[in-house]
Formats: structure tokens, sequence, C-alpha cells
């Protein structure tokens, strides 16, 4: 199925169901372009600051995500009732279902990103593997096929060698993936991936694949228009995460060389224009010591770290999703796209490192933000604002930039120095401690970095057992959220009871 719309007709309203600082930064690219925004925010976001700052604003249901930011019906029906021609989703939520995409086709509404069959298709990580091999990129090796049956997926782990990864092909944010050392815990490991896809995302289908040693995470931007034109924007190193979610980008990465540089670059945009993609993605690789590189998977909207693109590149990324949508050509090819300077983003998360990186809900009852030459803060926060047990704890993207990577990492050691938030723990300190880490400073990372680096400084979630994983997602997907938005509830659940319900709104 096609967007709803195709030709070159300028959008005049445009919804967007979704929150936080991916929200504010929506909104600001439509006011630019001179289109109406709609809100469409949940009961507890009724005061948030992209409701604030939108044209209108529309409620769309309770604080429960499954009832409001996804729910499909009342997002359509709120684009419908305030005249939005257009519906930008941001990340997480809705913004890679391709059901809410094809609903607003047929509701005559156009869904800012790609066609609902390529959402399909890249959201299955099985299918989006077999494409990518069948355009000539390279993927990790293991299993094509998945199953949601024990004993197949234990027979498929014989095909391949350890260490290896068992993961959902339906996943995201590490929901659903389990490494597997030794051949005594591929059982129970696959009992547990197989049950935390199957509440996560209601397909227990699981795969194998081949671990990575010390990969590094890189990312490729790309751009397509709807008239056959593509583009990469260069990569972004994502090497630095917990529980598989991003903390810390850069760009430039370290690690690549202008030869590799180009090589992954043309393999992405191979990619785009092998899946007929069109609109802004992400094509992500695995990097390993030999400088290998194997595709991971397509992401299908705006990343977290679009930012170090953009100031890098001088690219909005997010008018260029407004404009290709409307049936715009790109204005510039390949040949036109150069970067400068370093740029480096830090996720400031309502989190403490110190317990387990569990999120910190409260009140905002300080705020000051850095701000100076090369200094940007997309930030969905304001003081005196609730931070929600709802929702994703994202408060805030903080990026700098400068002519090389130590003068960026220098302004962002300023920068964070001087952000202050007080009422709820945050991973400031966490980018701190990173930043002035030797090995950082050095380019020296993979995927491990903060276990190798940082061990015994914080606590992380990998003593908690895979049980406490799978309740999560049961816990996430039955019960919903708490009916009790109090502090007192939020502190009588258990660490597992916490863990995940807040990351249905995330991005990778």
């Amino acid at each position: 199925m096609k967007s709803a719309r195709t030709k070159n007709k300028p959008f005049k309203r445009i919804l967007i169901p979704n929150r936080g600082e991916i929200a504010v930064r929506v909104i600001r690219a439509c006011r630019e372009l001179g289109i109406t925004v709609v809100a469409a925010y949940s009961e507890a976001d009724r005061t948030s600051l992209h409701v604030q700052l939108a044209d209108e604003a529309v409620c769309i249901g309770p604080s429960s995500p499954l009832e409001s930011y996804l729910n499909i019906d009342a997002i359509v029906k709120a684009a419908k009732d305030t005249r939005c021609d257009a519906v930008h989703p941001g990340y997480g939520f809705l913004a890679e279902n391709a059901d809410f995409a094809a609903a607003l086709a047929t509701a005559g509404i156009a869904f800012i990103g790609p066609a609902p069959d390529i959402i399909r298709a890249m959201g299955s990580k099985i299918e989006s593997r077999r494409m990518m091999r069948k355009a000539g990129l390279p993927i990790v090796p293991g299993t094509i096929d998945g199953s949601d049956n024990i004993d197949d997926i234990v027979a498929e782990t014989e095909k391949v060698e350890l260490p290896l990864f068992l993961k959902a092909s339906a996943g995201g944010g590490g929901k659903g993936m389990r490494l597997v050392t030794d051949r005594s815990q591929i059982r129970r490991s696959a009992q547990a991936a197989i049950g935390e896809a199957r509440a996560s995302f209601g397909d227990g289908t699981v795969y194998v694949e081949q671990r990575v040693d010390k990969p590094r995470h890189i990312e490729f931007q790309v751009l397509a228009d709807n008239h056959g034109n593509a583009v990469h924007l260069f990569e972004r190193e994502c090497s630095i995460q917990r529980r598989h979610q991003k903390l810390l980008e850069e760009t430039p990465s370290a690690a690549l060389d202008g030869e590799l540089r180009n090589k992954m670059g043309r393999a992405a945009v191979k990619a785009v224009e092998t899946t007929g993609y069109t609109n802004v993605g992400t094509i992500e690789f695995l990097l390993d010591e030999e400088k290998n590189f194997y595709f991971l998977e397509m992401n299908t909207r705006i990343q977290v770290e679009h930012p170090v693109t953009e100031m890098t590149t001088g690219v909005d990324l997010v008018k260029w999703q407004i404009l290709i949508a409307q049936g715009e050509r790109l204005s510039f090819g390949q040949g036109d796209v150069c970067k400068r300077g370093h740029a480096i983003e830090c996720r400031i998360y309502a989190e403490d490192p110190r317990n387990h990186f569990l999120p910190s809900c409260g009140v905002v009852e300080y705020l000051r933000e850095p701000w100076g030459p090369g200094i940007r803060n997309d930030s969905g926060i304001y003081q005196g604002c609730e931070v929600s047990q709802f929702y994703d704890p994202i408060l805030s993207k903080l990026v700098t930039y400068d002519e090389t990577r130590d003068r960026a990492r220098r302004k962002m050691i300023q920068a964070l120095d001087e952000y202050v938030i007080h009422g709820i723990h945050t991973t400031i300190e966490v980018h701190e401690k990173i930043l002035r880490s030797q090995a950082f400073i050095k380019g020296e990372m993979d995927t491990d970095f903060l276990d190798a680096h940082l061990d015994g400084w914080f606590t992380d979630s990998a003593d908690l057992p895979d049980e406490a994983f799978v309740a999560a997602a049961l816990t996430e997907t039955l019960l919903g959220v708490q009916t009790d938005s109090s502090q007192a509830a939020s502190s009588s659940l258990t660490p597992w009871q916490r863990v995940g319900k807040w990351e249905i709104g995330g991005g990778s």
C-alpha cells in the first residue's frame, strides 16, 4: 500500500501523536514550514511542553499508552476531527507500525514515513535479513528462519557457533534477546526469549544469530524521495549502550576511514534502492575488529540521535521527512552532501544509574540548561513539570558541535557540568564519566563499553534473572500501567515490575 499522498501538495495541518522532546522537535520543524500543529496527548501529558507549544491540542485517552499513544482508532479519529491532512509519528509508539500507516492511508491521511508494506518487512528481523542478503549486503551469520517452538530453536542453535544470540524477530530495545555462551543454557534461554517476545510484541518468533566479538554499532542515515533519488548522510557511532539501548552517539566514527565510510555508505543506499524505501531511515551495521561490517537492522523512522547528523551536515532531517511525504524531490545529490566537524549527543534519561538504571519519577524542582556556541539541547521538560512513570524516561538530548572530536568532547563535559536537574535522578553523571574515560578519549569502544570501563562504578541489570524481564513484559502487556500515579505507588513495585514499562514508547 502506498502513502496517502505522492503529489507535491503542501500539508496544512499535521497531528503529532507523540510526546516529549521528539514532539517538541517536530512542532518546531512544522512551524518553520508554516504548518499548523495539533498535539495529540494523553491525560498524563495535559500540561506537557509539547502541548503548550502546539497550535492546538486534543486528548486521545487515559495515561496508559495502550489507551492513548498506542490506540490507532483514537489517533485516526483525532486526525479527522481536527482536520489534519498528515500525521508525524516521531519515534517509538506507532512510528514503525504498519497497521497504523495503513489505517491512515485508508482514511485519506498522509503518514509521514515509508509505505506500510516496507514498514512491515523491515519490522521483521527475519524478513529484513532475507531482503538484505538478496540485495548483496553482508548479514551476521545465523539462521534465516525463526520459530516460536523451543525444540526448533534448540535445534537451530546447533548450526551456529557459540557464543550466539537468540533474538526476537519483531523485537527491539533488547527485548526478547538472550546471549548464550554455553550449550547448557540454550533451552532455558530459548524459553525466556520466546516468552518475553510474545509478551512484548505479540509474536514469539525467535531466530539465532552468532555474536560478533567486540562489535561497534555503526549506523548510516539515509534519505529517499518518491522519485528514485536516494542519498546517505554518513555515519553515527552508537556503540555506548546499556541494556541494548543507546546512551551516547557521535559522528563521525573514529573507527572509519574514507574508504570504509564510502563502502558502508554505498551499501546503505543500495539497501534503500533495493527495497524501494522512501523518506528518512537508518541502516544499522555491526563492525567487527577486522573492519568487516554486517547488516543489523533498518529503522523506518527518525532516530533519537538524528541531531548529530543535522549538526555536521546542515540537513534538517525532520523537515525533509515532511517535504518527502508531500511529494517533493531531494534538492541535492550524494555529491552535494558533505560533513564538517564533529558532534556528540548525550541522552539524558530520568534514570538512577546506581540502581540498575531504573526510572526515576517525580517533579523537576529546579532546571538549569546549558547554552552557548555549538550547544544544542532538544528537551521536553521545564521547571515544575512532572516526569511520569508511564512513558520512556528520556528527558532531553544534549548535543555539542566543534571542529574536532576532542573539542566537541570537552565542550560536552562543560555543558553537562552546567546542566542541573533537581527532583529526579538522571544519567548526567554517567555521561561525564564516559567522556573523561581514556577509552573514549582514544576512540576505543564497542557495545560492551560500560561493562568494560565503568564496571563497579554503577550497578547494571545483568544480575536480574531472565524471569524478571519476562515478568516486566507480561506486566506491561497484560496490566498496562499503574492506575495510581503517585510516587508511593511506584516505590512499592519490585524492580522487574518497573523495568520495561516505561520503554514502551522508547526509540533506539
